[in-house]
């Protein structure tokens, strides 16, 4: 029995951590609003076991530690990449309850070495047992230091004199019964809240206290492994001072406004979202003095794993175009961003319409054309390269469109039926039949081809066929022409 128990307790490995209490954060990153709770959700990147004890966390990672390379590997993990959040003592041991103790008596900190010997619990103070502070003067009456020597003690006159947590503790320290906590979880939803020092009256100065509550969704988010989407700044007016009448984009009346944020792609770059923020900030009103922000995520998306090159790259990367685009729509405003939105009709100038750039509507388009792209691809993969069918897929011959389209064709002249631009123009490529338009009343027959004109270059011209053709031609008319683009 006892030899079973052994081996189970030493199986198990515990972690004990708590900020150092002389340690200020790092001057260059924002303060966290919650520093224990983000402390908690980097903890649970490494194991599910974690739980709050007091003002520190203990952590149980013997069935971690084969995935992050060892028990070492994972404790500098552990330690070395969380700089940012705060400076650490940790110490560990057999179970939970010796972890403690020896964070008390003797913990470490990051960069000092970890003792080479482990921690014999009967060596421990008794103060470092929970359950027995409240009997230390009379344990120190009866000459009792160190748990080996509680221990001792017979069992039924500990339960008489000192209460059945004390022999209880003494067994969940000792490996003798399980220990069970409120395992910590991570919240399906991230929502933090943030009193400022002084009331706010101008809505950039919010920056300052939202900077704090990003760096708090950044550590939400990475334990997570998820980027944001979408995300909503909240803050509450000073109500003896709140316009309740006022009602503008951001306030709707009464004593909350509210600031609505979303990305083309999910994200953790936070830098970019205070540049965001920063720039819609910069374009509102405060009708009364701010008391409390609040940051509420709505809208996450999983993130998949980033590859790294084999060599280092030498030219830095600057932003993506969906974040250059975010930004410009947030500092200009939305309606001075255009983007072209694919339209159902197959006349060249109706196939696009531009209308204000929004991030969710750019990112279902890139989804779309994710989702297009990979099943026209599974269908040429499908019927094989050497398919005939198949390689029209590929290079569609019909498909040639040209560089710059004029908003408004541009009727040619026409000698004994051979159009002219700058010269007589040369065929090349064509036609590519277009019939559309019907429903509208407004019926569009042409042909268009890919000519060449002597001294403008390669341009896109167009004939009107079927019916209108057909009675321009027997009215003795030529077969009207038009030019509609030109190639670069």
């Amino acid at each position: 029995m006892r030899l079973g128990l052994w081996k189970r307790r030493r199986a198990m490995h515990w972690i004990a951590l708590r900020p150092s209490p002389d340690a200020a954060a790092a001057p260059t990153e924002p303060a966290l609003v919650d520093a224990s709770t983000a402390l908690a959700w980097w903890a649970l990147r490494f194991t599910p076991l974690v739980a709050r004890v007091g003002d520190a966390l203990v952590l149980e990672v013997s069935a971690s530690e084969r995935l992050f390379g060892g028990r070492t590997a994972l404790l500098q993990q552990l330690l070395e990449s969380n700089r940012q959040l705060a400076h650490l003592e940790y110490a560990q041991g057999a179970t939970s309850l010796i972890a403690l103790a020896a964070l008390q008596v003797h913990a470490c900190r990051v960069g000092q070495a970890a003792p080479v010997r482990a921690v014999l619990p009967d060596a421990l103070p008794v103060h470092t047992l929970a359950a027995a502070q409240p009997h230390l003067p009379t344990l120190a009456r009866l000459g009792m230091r160190t748990w080996g020597q509680l221990r001792a003690l017979p069992r039924g006159g500990v339960v008489r004199r000192f209460g059945a947590e004390v022999v209880d503790a003494l067994d969940r320290a000792y490996g003798q019964r399980p220990e069970v906590y409120p395992w910590l979880t991570l919240p399906d939803v991230f929502d933090a809240p943030l009193e400022l020092a002084a009331s706010v009256d101008s809505a950039p100065a919010l920056l300052f206290g939202a900077r704090r509550l990003l760096a708090q969704l950044l550590v939400w988010l990475r334990a997570r492994q998820s980027g944001v989407l979408a995300l909503e700044l909240l803050w509450e007016l000073d109500a003896r001072r709140a316009n309740t009448r006022h009602v503008d984009a951001h306030h709707q009346g009464g004593q909350q406004g509210r600031l609505e944020l979303r990305t083309a792609e999910a994200t953790q770059d936070m830098s970019h979202l205070k540049r965001i923020l920063g720039e819609q900030l910069a374009r509102v009103t405060l009708p009364a003095p701010v008391l409390y922000l609040r940051l509420r995520s709505l809208q996450t998306q999983p993130l998949g794993g980033e590859s790294h090159s084999l060599l280092p790259e030498d030219v830095r990367k600057g932003d993506s175009l969906h974040q250059t685009l975010e930004r410009l729509a947030a500092r200009l405003g939305a309606h001075s961003v255009q983007c072209a939105t694919p339209q159902a009709d197959h006349r060249p100038e109706r196939m696009q319409r531009w209308q204000p750039w929004r991030a969710d509507a750019a990112r279902k388009e890139n989804q779309g054309a994710m989702k297009s792209g990979a099943a026209r691809a599974h269908s040429i993969s499908a019927r094989g390269p050497k398919d005939p069918e198949s390689e029209r897929d590929v290079l569609p011959a019909a498909d040639l469109y040209p560089t710059w389209l004029l908003p408004v064709p541009q009727r040619l002249v026409v000698r004994q039926s051979i159009p002219h631009y700058h010269g007589e123009l040369t065929l090349l490529a064509g036609p590519q039949r277009l019939e559309t338009g019907w429903l509208e009343g407004e019926p569009a027959l042409r042909d268009y081809y890919m000519a060449r004109s002597p001294q403008a270059g390669l341009v896109w011209v167009y004939c009107e066929r079927l019916g209108r053709s057909t009675a321009v031609e027997e009215a003795g008319q030529a077969v009207p022409w038009y030019l509609h683009g030109l190639f670069s």
